[in-house]
């Protein structure tokens, strides 16, 4: 019985909407701006969430990162800028622990200001500019799962040597040569002329769809590098360790043997800084905490406008049928029946604006994605989900007055209308 009323009153919902489109259509119009807007913006938020995890997959799952002061989510004090520089021998000490399979230390050469490349690489008379310099063990390539297009890594026994030797990274070898075989190329770099041994593959970024800064270095062996800037102290460490499982027992260990070799008293907090692939998650979620928020104020408004008109239009719609619910209450139509009736006409009304929004949304999302922007918006079922029943609970809300003030009519007095 409940469910065949249901029925019978979302069709006389849909009869009254066709029959007052224009009314209809301007009153569910905050609810379409509300559910567009989250849409809208949780697919961009979603689509930066997966490009940002398939970036820090791409940095090693299994991977610690150690440097002498924090470098995400905080401004470094005097102390910590102040801190003794991680060494070689600290990277040799960490590669002896359990678990770990492999270690890296590094350096950079970047713009100190802008922290992005700024040396000139030349080959005979070509010139690029605008290129960052790295040094690093031959381990990075396993904890990175370096891929190569062309030649090879270097050695332990080049490293030791301090080989004039380099490997470029895809756009820098593009830009170089062009369509040339770089692989025993030799590259002027400052006073030194270095011999190419191999090309990385392209690089994941997180954010664009234009060229990656990432792909326009050079890579040294770190004896080759510090040669070239030895007044570069600053070197970051990195651990690959063997199982998910055991990644609190590596930090834990990591920790230990960094404060035995730095000789930090027990009762002092460390003087270095552990952090992995979960930091920058963590981090990328507290930056789009603002924007959800951001999403919900501005939906908020739009869903209140709508939900507002709703009601005035049910309580018109009421007044307006008067004599029809004075009628239906002479023939034997209940309080209850009647309050179903104008509760599920003004949810049916806010649905509609929902799914009209969604659909909106949607072609937004799509339109968002094609543009050269290099946002990869994709949209969330859950908040899909969720914009169509946040609709449907503004009809609910918003109409439960005028269909409460349709059930108590008098019937007399209603059929004594005009």
């Amino acid at each position: 019985m409940a469910q065949g009323q249901t029925r019978e009153s979302v069709r006389m919902a849909l009869d009254t909407l066709r029959t007052n489109k224009l009314r209809s259509g301007l009153t569910i119009l905050g609810i379409v701006i509300g559910v567009t807007t989250v849409i809208t913006i949780s697919s961009v938020i979603t689509g930066l969430n997966n490009r940002v995890n398939d970036w820090v997959t791409s940095m090693g799952s299994n991977v610690f990162w150690v440097f002498h002061m924090p470098l995400i989510g905080v401004r470094p004090t005097t102390e910590m800028l102040t801190r003794k520089k991680l060494t070689l021998d600290d990277v040799l000490a960490l590669r002896d622990m359990p678990h770990v399979v492999a270690t890296d230390g590094s350096y950079r050469h970047v713009n100190e200001q802008f922290h992005v490349g700024d040396v000139d690489l030349k080959y005979k008379g070509h010139k690029i500019s605008g290129a960052f310099l790295a040094g690093s063990t031959a381990q990075t390539e396993f904890i990175y799962n370096l891929a190569m297009t062309a030649g090879r890594f270097w050695t332990e026994e080049e490293d030791q040597r301090h080989a004039h030797v380099c490997v470029m990274g895809h756009d820098t070898a593009e830009e170089l040569f062009g369509g040339d075989d770089p692989i025993g190329k030799e590259v002027n770099v400052g006073p030194g002329m270095y011999t190419v041994i191999g090309v990385v593959d392209k690089r994941k970024q997180p954010f664009g769809s234009g060229k990656n800064p990432a792909d326009n270095g050079l890579y040294f062996p770190l004896g080759t590098f510090h040669s070239l800037y030895p007044e570069i102290k600053d070197m970051y460490i990195s651990v690959k360790y063997d199982d998910q499982r055991n990644k609190t027992l590596v930090e834990e260990e990591i920790r230990e043997v960094l404060r035995v070799r730095r000789k930090v008293k027990l009762d002092k907090p460390d003087d270095f800084e552990i952090f992995g692939p979960d930091s920058l998650s963590k981090l990328w979620n507290q930056l789009t905490g603002g924007l959800v928020l951001f999403m919900i104020a501005v939906s908020s408004v739009g869903l209140m406008v709508g939900g507002v008109g709703v009601m005035n239009i049910m309580l018109v719609s009421v007044t307006e049928r008067t004599r029809e619910i004075g009628v239906r209450k002479a023939i034997g139509a209940t309080r209850r029946a009647l309050l179903l009736q104008f509760t599920v006409e003004a949810v049916t009304l806010t649905a509609l604006g929902g799914v009209v929004g969604i659909l909106i949304g949607a072609v937004l999302t799509w339109i968002v994605y094609l543009l050269p922007i290099g946002l990869p918006a994709a949209m969330s079922t859950l908040w899909v989900v969720t914009g169509f029943t946040v609709s449907c609970g503004i009809g609910l809300v918003f109409g439960i007055y005028p269909a409460w003030k349709a059930a108590n009519l008098d019937p007399i007095e209603a059929l004594r209308y005009e």
